[in-house]
């Protein structure tokens, strides 16, 4: 396992070498594989993933079935990160919406590594603070901002973590995601296509046109993208 360097992983990229050697023997490169199930909620945590590439989705899911997306994973996060305050069950569903790979260590490994080092305990705390932006502020794009636009947002989301304007998302996908019915987004698609937001739908790709979809979307992506930037600062 090399030292992660480039796009890889930011977490793991920011801790000085002696502090990253505390994992190294114990992290596996692993694919990411489209619609995979990383965790499951009500599941105990049993590994921590540290994405180099791809975009993962943390699902809520209701008693009546539905579900909603809380937050976006890519390369500046972790999934199963939280493990370190003790055993206990995923709270989300963790699932891969576009393919790529991670570094996988068993959780109690990590746990282990956490309790040794002040580098990776600071890692940990941006990883939580910038979850817990993007839940207060996902709650208060729910509530607050119309459906279309959010749509927007999620999509620039996505193109955030994959850097490619071809996302590998399904009506299906996004119907899950944002919490509304196929249907409702079949004419969110229509609508945001006739905008110029979106210039193709193929089966399960959408290609967007960032600059058009940016002015369709709500205020919130662009916060979340310079909240998170200003924690990884800190």
């Amino acid at each position: 396992m090399t030292r992660p360097g480039g796009i890889s992983n930011r977490l793991l990229a920011a801790l000085p070498a002696a502090e990253f050697d505390l994992l190294a023997s114990e992290l596996v490169t692993v694919a990411l594989d489209h619609d995979a199930v990383l965790a499951r909620a009500g599941d105990q945590i049993e590994h921590v993933f540290f994405p180099h590439s791809g975009a993962i989705s943390l699902m809520f899911e209701m008693a009546n079935g539905q579900t909603v997306a809380t937050a976006a994973v890519g390369r500046e996060g972790a999934v199963g990160l939280l493990s370190v305050l003790g055993p206990s069950p995923s709270a989300a569903t963790a699932v891969v919406r576009a393919a790529g790979t991670a570094s996988r260590i068993p959780a109690s490994r990590f746990h282990a590594a956490f309790n040794r080092s002040p580098a990776i305990r600071h890692a940990v705390q941006i990883h939580t603070r910038a979850m817990l932006m993007q839940f207060q502020l996902g709650a208060a794009c729910n509530a607050l901002h119309p459906v279309e636009a959010r749509m927007a947002r999620w999509l620039l989301h996505f193109r955030d973590h994959i850097d490619h304007d071809m996302l590998p998302l399904t009506q299906e996908a996004l119907s899950q995601m944002l919490g509304v019915r196929r249907t409702t987004v079949t004419l969110l698609m229509r609508n945001l296509r006739a905008a110029g937001g979106i210039r193709s739908d193929r089966r399960g790709q959408l290609e967007i046109d960032r600059s058009r979809l940016a002015a369709m979307a709500c205020e919130c992506h662009s916060t979340m993208r310079l909240e998170v930037e200003e924690i990884f600062l800190k």
